[in-house]
C-alpha cells in the first residue's frame, strides 16, 4: 500500500520504457491515483497518454519520490533535469543498472536520500525480484517506501551493503538469461532424442516454469526437492551423475558464470 506522503506530494517517474511501464501498471492496479504520478518521457506511448497520468507536464515543487528508470547511458543527460529536487525531503530511487549511489550523490548532493534498486526482467509480468540498498541519508522508512513501490513488480529484499549489488547482478539480474539458455538446451536435447521441436520446446518451458513454481511454493529446499524426484538407480539419477560431475558439472559452471557476471558488473560500475 502507498503512503499518504506519496499520494499527497506525488511521484515523478523519469523514463517509462519496459521497466517504468511495468512499475506504473502495477501502481495503478494497486489503486494509485493517476493524478499523483508525473511522467517524464521523450516518446510516450499511446497507452501512457491514455491512462490519466501527467505526461511531460510541469512537475510538482516538492514530490515525495522520484524514480529513475532510464538506461544507464542516458543518465548523464537525464538526471540533471531533476537536480533541483536534491534535498532531504525527496526520496530518489534508481533502477538504472550499473549506476552506483555515488553517481547520484554527485549530482543531487549527499543530503538526498537515495535508494538503488536492481529488479530483473520477470518484473515485466509481475514476477521479478528486486534487491535494494539505501545511502547514508536514506532512513528505514525511506527504504520501506522504495520497497512498497518496487513490490508492484514482484518480491523485494534489502541488502547489507552496496558492494553486494554486483553479486545480485550476477545472480538474479543476469540469471533469467541462464534459465532461458537452459530451456533452449533442454529443448535441443529433446529434439536429439527424437521429439518434434515444438513439442520439445513446450515440454522444456513447462518443466522449468513448473519446477520454479514448486521451488517457490512447496516450502521445501531446492536440495530436498531434487532428492524427492531422484529414485535410486533411476532415470533422474543417471542424468544427475552427468550434471553434478565434480570438475565440469552444472554447479561449477554456474559458479563461474555468476562470478564472471559479478566481476563485469563491478568493472562497469567503476567506469
Amino acid at each position: 500500500m502507498f503512503s499518504n506522503n506519496i499520494l499527497k506530494r506525488g511521484l515523478v517517474l523519469l523514463g517509462c520504457g519496459k521497466m517504468g511501464s511495468a512499475l506504473l501498471s502495477g501502481w495503478l492496479e494497486q489503486g494509485m491515483d493517476p493524478k499523483s504520478v508525473w511522467i517524464l518521457d521523450p516518446k510516450p506511448s499511446d497507452w501512457l497518454l491514455s491512462i490519466g497520468v501527467r505526461v511531460n507536464e510541469m512537475l510538482p515543487d516538492d514530490p515525495a519520490a522520484v524514480l529513475v528508470a532510464v538506461k544507464p547511458q542516458m543518465m548523464g543527460e537525464a538526471l540533471p533535469r531533476l537536480q533541483r529536487f536534491g534535498s532531504a525531503t525527496t526520496l530518489f530511487i534508481s533502477v538504472a543498472a550499473g549506476t552506483p549511489i555515488s553517481a547520484f550523490e554527485d549530482v543531487l548532493g549527499r543530503s538526498t536520500p537515495i535508494v538503488r534498486a536492481m529488479p530483473n526482467t520477470p518484473a515485466a509480468i509481475g514476477h521479478g525480484i528486486t534487491a535494494l540498498i539505501g545511502n547514508g541519508r536514506a532512513t528505514e522508512k525511506d527504504v520501506a517506501e522504495a520497497q512498497s513501490l518496487m513490490a508492484a513488480v514482484g518480491q523485494t529484499l534489502v541488502l547489507q551493503n552496496e558492494q553486494q549489488m554486483d553479486a545480485v547482478t550476477g545472480l538474479s539480474g543476469s540469471g533469467p538469461a541462464y534459465v532461458f539458455l537452459m530451456i533452449e538446451a533442454l529443448a535441443a536435447a529433446g529434439v536429439n532424442q527424437g521429439l518434434p521441436e515444438d513439442m520439445a520446446i513446450q515440454l522444456a518451458q513447462a518443466t522449468v516454469a513448473g519446477a520454479g513454481a514448486l521451488a517457490v511454493h512447496s516450502g521445501e529446499s531446492a536440495e530436498q526437492l531434487r532428492v524427492n524426484v531422484t529414485s535410486p538407480n533411476g532415470t533422474t539419477q543417471a542424468a544427475l551423475e552427468i550434471l553434478m560431475r565434480s570438475e565440469s558439472g552444472l554447479p561449477q559452471l554456474l559458479d563461474q558464470a555468476v562470478a564472471a557476471a559479478s566481476q563485469r558488473s563491478q568493472e562497469l560500475s567503476n567506469g
